[in-house]
């Protein structure tokens, strides 16, 4: 099973021009709806003088969670052809907002959809792909006694941890690889330490 999924790295712009219209396109690095959501109240503040803030994303290894929205557009004229364009890329973990500034002539819808389509390709082709790998949060607790036996599986896996509290209880947060979960819990659980998914 392949825990490997692409995203970028960073947010990048792109644009498209027709008849006076500007497509401004801008894609993001995103985990969660909220982070989309706050990313696309910011651009709506932004550029409040844009008739349409359209957008899409996709987001989990698998790219289980999405949504496209024209907000305005004709219906399957701008939230699709963003979608497509992440899904063409191969991507996950992405929000790419186009916000179009409307020039005074009127494209038809099959102006709309390659207006969508070319400012997102820009957008994501001046992106830096980068890989992932698909994950979960655990939070971990246990006595001191136990630091040496926990920290020989955290060294043995190579998980990344974070929220380290060593006081009279131990507790830590580690990220494990969806490939090595298995393998964790077995592992953690003959140390007797409480482990709960967060």
């Amino acid at each position: 099973m392949s825990d490997i999924y692409k995203s970028i790295a960073a947010k990048s712009d792109g644009l498209f021009k027709d008849n006076g219209s500007r497509f401004i396109a801008s894609a993001w690095p995103v985990e969660s709806e909220e982070e989309v959501k706050a990313i696309i109240d910011s651009l709506k503040k932004e550029y409040h003088d844009a008739r349409h803030h359209c957008y899409a994303y996709r987001i989990g290894s698998k790219g289980e969670k999405w949504r496209a929205n024209d907000d305005g557009e004709p219906s399957g004229s701008a939230g699709r052809p963003i979608l497509g364009q992440i899904d063409s890329a191969g991507l996950s973990d992405v929000l790419v907002v186009v916000v179009r500034y409307f020039g005074g002539i009127k494209l038809g819808i099959p102006g709309l959809i390659r207006a969508y389509k070319t400012s997102t390709a820009d957008a994501l082709a001046n992106a830096s792909a980068v890989e992932k790998i698909a994950g979960s949060w655990f939070r971990l607790q246990f006595g001191y006694d136990r630091m040496p036996q926990v920290m020989k599986v955290l060294k043995d896996l190579d998980l990344p941890q974070r929220a380290r509290d060593f006081g009279t209880e131990c507790s830590l947060e580690v990220r494990v690889r969806d490939s090595l979960r298995e393998d964790f819990l077995e592992r953690i659980g003959t140390i007797s330490t409480f482990a709960e998914y967060i």
